[in-house]
Order: structure tokens, then sequence, then C-alpha cells
């Protein structure tokens, strides 16, 4: 049991908490939205909307939580618009949010050049660094786990818990559930279903960019350009994966966030691997999840379908 208390394995399990956190928190987000009947494909748009809001909002007040707020803002803003065109107009879901995504990828490297400049050197800002929680850091296994991460993993973990005490006991997540399963009848009892949609898509925006912002102003301390690299799409296989359920994505999470941990060791190796082949790992094992899932996952029934009246 000795590698238990090895450095190298508890490097691995921190690491693999800290690169779970950003999407963890978009998978989250994605939860409300689907749970409300939208399909929210635009969260990689929202991510990456998150992480350059939070990198500007940080480097221009010298204030980290003030750029979380401000990602948070922005991520919703990003969703809201989404909204519009899949509540409001009943356009395609899947399509608005893949040209949302494509959309954001441009208009945010546009952004940064037109805050910060074309050939200004890219800053740093002073990240969120791990808390010293002094001797439980020390305690084998759960130490690495639980007690070295930053504020915002730890932000991100609490809102696991606060996500499923929404949605599982408050009257709120009973709405939700009525809103994505049978929006018809939910009308019927009184209940404003595109409200309740646009509500969820806020706050599915707000999540996700904050898990943008977790890139900017916690792994990297800057922006660059792409930088959420398809963690949204992941975003999406992980809230199938985990039942759509907050433990079960915070489950889901943790296991790509391990996967991603895994390649990035393997890759000081001295094995003749191509290192192609083990950045592929985190992804070939989702998809492999993702199979054994077909045909035992359930999603809302209302779920991508708009409404037949506002």
């Amino acid at each position: 049991m000795d590698f238990l208390t090895d450095p190298v394995f508890a490097g691995f399990l921190a690491a693999s908490v800290r690169l779970a956190i950003p999407i963890l928190l978009a998978a989250l987000g994605g939860i409300f939205a689907e749970r409300a009947g939208v399909l929210n494909i635009g969260l990689e748009g929202q991510m990456l909307t998150g992480a350059l809001a939070g990198y500007a909002g940080a480097t221009l007040t010298q204030n980290l939580w003030f750029g979380v707020i401000i990602a948070m803002v922005a991520g919703a803003m990003a969703a809201l618009v989404l909204a519009y065109y899949a509540i409001r107009l009943r356009a395609n879901q899947v399509i608005v949010g893949i040209a949302l995504n494509l959309g954001l990828m441009g208009a945010t490297s546009f952004a940064y050049r037109l805050l910060f400049g074309v050939d200004t050197p890219r800053q740093r800002v002073d990240s969120f660094q791990s808390l010293n929680l002094g001797a439980l850091a020390d305690i084998p296994v759960l130490g690495p786990l639980l007690f070295r991460l930053d504020a915002l993993s730890y932000l991100a973990l609490a809102a696991v818990f606060v996500s499923w005490f929404v949605l599982a006991r408050l009257r709120i997540g009973l709405n939700l559930r009525a809103a994505g399963e049978h929006p018809e009848a939910a009308k019927t009892l009184g209940l404003n279903v595109p409200r309740i949609r646009f509500g969820a898509m806020a706050v599915a925006g707000a999540l996700a960019g904050v898990g943008g912002a977790s890139l900017s102003l916690a792994a990297t301390g800057t922006f660059v350009d792409n930088m959420t690299a398809g963690r949204g799409y992941i975003a999406l296989a992980i809230l199938i994966l985990g039942q759509r359920h907050p433990i079960g994505a915070l489950a889901s999470a943790l296991l790509f966030g391990a996967a991603e941990a895994l390649q990035l060791r393997a890759q000081l190796l001295p094995i003749n691997i191509p290192v192609q082949f083990l950045q592929m790992l985190p992804y070939v094992l989702t998809i492999a999840v993702l199979a054994g899932l077909v045909g035992r996952s359930r999603a809302p029934a209302a779920l991508g379908k708009p409404l037949s009246d506002d």
C-alpha cells in the first residue's frame, strides 16, 4: 500500500480533480438545460466566453472573484442567445448551438485582440492557488483529492450538491422536470414553460462560464484562442454518462479527469508510443463508456423539441 503515499500518485489524484473541474461545471449547466427540455449544444461557446470574460475582468480589475462574476454573466448571456432562438423562434437547437459555438470561437479571438492589442504579449494574472489546509493535505488519497484544491474547485464541488438539492428537493426542480418531460401538461397547471426554460438556460450558461473561467483563472492564468479545446462537447457526453444527475456528472468528470491526467503523465515515460495516441486516451475512453450506455440512458421526453404554443 506504499503507493498511496507516493508523491507521484498523490500528484496524479490532484491533477485528476483539477482537470475535471471545468468539464464538471459545464456538465452541471447542461443538466439544468436538459432537465428543462433544451439541448444546450452551445456549452463550448459559453465556456469560451466565460474564459475570456473572466480573464479580462480579472486583468482589468486585478480581482479574481470579480473575473468569476463577469464570466458567469457573460456565459449566461451567451446561453440566452441560444435560448431565444430555440424557445422564441423555435429554431433547431443543434444547428443553433453549433453556429453559436463557431461564432463565439471567432468573437472571443477578436474581442481579445480588441481589448489587449494584436502584438501585445499575453498577460498573465495571479491565478487561483491551492489552499493551504495543513495536515489535511497529507492524508493519503483523501488529501490530494479533497484538500489540495483551489477555491474555484471547492466552489465547483459545492455546486454539485447545491444542484442536486435544487433539482431533487425544491419545487423549482419539479418545475424543470415538468417543462422537460410534459411541457403541455405543465402549461395546464399554470407553469410558464418558456420562462422556466429561459431561467434554466441562464443557469446553464453561468455554470459553463465559470467552467471556462477556471481554465483561464486557475489552470493557466491567461487566455488562449480556443482554449476550451472541445471541453464543452465532452461535458455533453459527461452529463449523459452521469444519467443527467449532478452526482453522476461528478463521477463521470473525475473519470475523464483521471484519463486526462494519465495521458499527460504517460507522455513523460520512456515508451515508444506516438503522443497523439496518448492524447486520444480520454476521448476514446469517453466514447467507449458511452457506447455501453446506448439504449440505457433516458433523456427528458421533450428534450430538443420546440414548444407548440408560447
